[in-house]
């Protein structure tokens, strides 16, 4: 098993890179270069962000939006961060008491590594902050000092990058964040201080006399020999699927069958549909032979069927009887349909061939079903309501 290690800025262009190859039982490989040259079929690979880019803050979250990387987690920490909040990815962490644990970091630069790795053929990687890279110990803070600046790691998912020192004077924002420690009772017992840096100075005494906690200096650490378990990743960038080696020419087989299949179902489509055609043809020509049969007068057929209504209303109305696309045959169906309706539920009525306009207000949807479906026991047609501006529907009723 074999790691491989990348620390890319997400403020520089991702042309090089300090890099570190690590194996069991054997010592890191450590080098810098360009992309195109880093060590290429790593069991796996981390991408290293150094503590300044990344911000680790809490926040509230409701239990659904947890465990995403998206636009509710960004808007979450708007207040922490400075600019368009869609430039970042949040990541969520873990939980620390009743609060949330978030890892920021700037879309577009990861965006751009993701892109130049791509291209170098490294694919399938985790995202990590070297703040959490860190060790530590439960009730102990770790800082990592190369003797002008470095990061403090205070809980399992928590830390931050500091502001510069020196050898006597430790940061003002460690001062600051232990006081707020403090005074919420929280304080650690002591700080370990890890060298990242050959020699980095530190004076033991002066900074346990302006930090009042007791500090210990513990082994030089570095990202490159951090050991493969530590850090928590931020996130993960999925491999491409691929299928492997040979698996094509063993579904070819497979893929003609398929092909056989798909080629008999189409033609046997092919065949329904022009077997229906020929039903649809024959029976137009049928109905319009009686149409012409019935009215040999008629000099063209359109619609054999609406004719045929048509005609048959005419005759209706010349022997004086009603036809059911008459105003009042009409209105009794729709009077008896509405006959549920609330007091002023029916708003406008309007009649014109054969075609009645109903505006219906206050009438919820089960009720408009049941509306619907009795007019269509009626014998009418109804086209389905639409909902008209002043929040009315309305529907429109034919005899046919």
């Amino acid at each position: 098993m074999s790691l491989l290690r990348i620390y890319c800025s997400l403020r520089d262009t991702p042309q090089r890179c300090q890099w570190a190859l690590l194996g069991a039982g054997r010592a890191p490989v450590v080098g810098e270069g360009a992309l195109a040259q880093l060590p290429q079929r790593a069991s796996s690979v981390q991408l290293v962000l150094p503590a300044a880019e990344v911000l680790i803050t809490r926040a509230r979250l409701p239990q659904a939006a947890r465990r995403r990387a998206g636009a509710v987690l960004t808007y979450a920490v708007e207040d922490e961060i400075v600019g368009d909040p869609d430039a970042n990815q949040v990541s969520w962490l873990g939980s620390a008491g009743d609060a949330d644990v978030l890892a920021v970091a700037d879309r577009q630069g990861l965006k751009a590594w993701q892109d130049a790795l791509d291209a170098a053929g490294i694919r399938g990687y985790e995202v990590h902050s070297e703040i959490l890279m860190l060790p530590w110990i439960a009730g102990e803070w770790s800082l990592a000092w190369d003797g002008h600046e470095g990061f403090v790691r205070v809980s399992e998912l928590e830390g931050t990058a500091t502001d510069r020192g020196d050898a006597a004077s430790p940061p003002l924002s460690l001062r600051m964040m232990l006081d707020e420690a403090k005074s919420r009772g929280e304080a650690p017992a002591s700080v370990a201080v890890y060298p990242s840096a050959p020699d980095a100075p530190l004076e033991i005494e002066a900074w346990q006399r302006a930090l009042g906690v007791a500090l210990r200096r513990a082994e030089p650490w570095d990202w490159r020999t951090a050991p493969p378990e530590a850090g928590i990743s931020l996130a993960q960038q999925r491999p491409r699927w691929r299928l492997p080696s040979g698996t094509l020419a063993r579904l070819r087989p497979a893929a003609w069958i398929a092909v056989a299949a798909l080629s008999v179902h189409a033609l046997a489509l092919v065949a329904d549909w022009a077997r229906l055609a020929s039903e649809q043809r024959a029976l137009r020509t049928r109905m319009e032979s009686r149409f012409r049969s019935a009215f040999p007068e008629a000099v063209a057929v359109a619609d054999p069927a609406l004719q045929m209504r048509r005609k048959l209303a005419e005759a209706r109305h010349a022997a004086g009887q009603p036809d059911s696309g008459d105003f009042l045959p009409m209105l009794t169906s729709v009077a008896n349909a509405l006959k549920q309706l609330p007091p002023g539920g029916l708003r406008v009525a309007s009649y014109e061939s054969g075609r009645m306009t109903l505006e219906l207000a206050g009438v919820e949807e089960a009720g408009l079903r049941g509306i619907l479906a009795r007019l269509e026991q009626a014998g009418l047609h109804v086209d389905k309501g639409v909902p008209a501006r002043s929040g009315a529907t309305v529907i429109t009723v034919r005899s046919s």
